[in-house]
């Protein structure tokens, strides 16, 4: 853990996967999880489904909000989404790595712009590198050779070099990633599960402690929370497993 690491609180550490079209349901579930956990997540399929109003709703629940909808464009449509989306007052949003270094800039450069004109703070503008749904055979069925860690690593260098705040990876590579980019670089980690969790579909998962333990600031979970028969109750059992 690095000392940059270790000065979030647990709570903060945790963003909740609310992957829903139900809008009511997300609100409700933000407003219960408001105080207990850090944030939440709003992938593609909320967005989809109710646009910047869905994100304001879920953001008046007292909720930060991760716009996890991983742009991967041409450099001027990234640099125009993340210009439309930063004033809704995002904490985290993201961009594909492999759109390029030219892309991750103009990305970073939309959104303090933009959130200098909306007098909204920044947020962090971080890069996907590997999905964690994916392993070493999937890379290779896709012409990505070579090992996944290097392959990770090799995107995150590219994402430091373009000014961005960080990158989501999987636990497994928070450590080369680390020493590759220093300790102020953001890692947010996907297919985080407790160890009394199923693993669902994600291939390269490890439990919330031993993320943390490994280096990561932000842990994003899903179905352990939103699926379990109390929610807030999984949420605090998670909190405390990290204190």
């Amino acid at each position: 853990m690095t000392a940059q690491n270790s000065q979030i609180a647990a709570k903060d550490r945790i963003f909740c996967a609310i992957d829903t079209t139900d809008l009511d349901h997300a609100i409700d579930l933000a407003s219960r999880l408001s105080g207990v956990i850090g944030g939440a997540k709003l992938g593609k399929e909320f967005f989809a489904a109710h646009g910047p109003q869905g994100v304001k709703a879920v953001a008046a629940a007292g909720m930060p909000v991760f716009l996890d909808v991983k742009y991967h464009d041409i450099p001027n449509t990234v640099a125009g989404a993340i210009r439309a989306v930063t004033p809704l007052g995002l904490k985290i949003v993201n961009v594909h790595a492999a759109g390029g270094l030219e892309m991750m800039k103009r990305a970073g450069e939309a959104a303090r712009e933009a959130a200098d004109k909306a007098g909204v703070a920044a947020p962090w503008v971080i890069a996907v590198t590997i999905l964690t749904s994916l392993d070493q055979n999937d890379l290779d069925d896709i012409g990505l050779r070579g090992p996944l860690s290097e392959r990770v690593v090799k995107m995150a260098e590219l994402t430091r070099k373009s000014g961005l705040d960080g990158i989501v990876c999987s636990a497994q590579e928070i450590e080369p990633v680390r020493a590759a980019c220093g300790p102020d670089f953001k890692l947010i980690t996907p297919g985080i599960r407790p160890a009394w969790a199923s693993s669902d579909d994600q291939k390269r998962i490890v439990t919330p402690h031993d993320a943390v333990a490994r280096g990561s600031d932000i842990l994003v979970i899903g179905r352990p929370i939103t699926k379990a028969e109390d929610p807030v109750a999984a949420a605090q059992r998670i909190v405390a497993e990290l204190g």
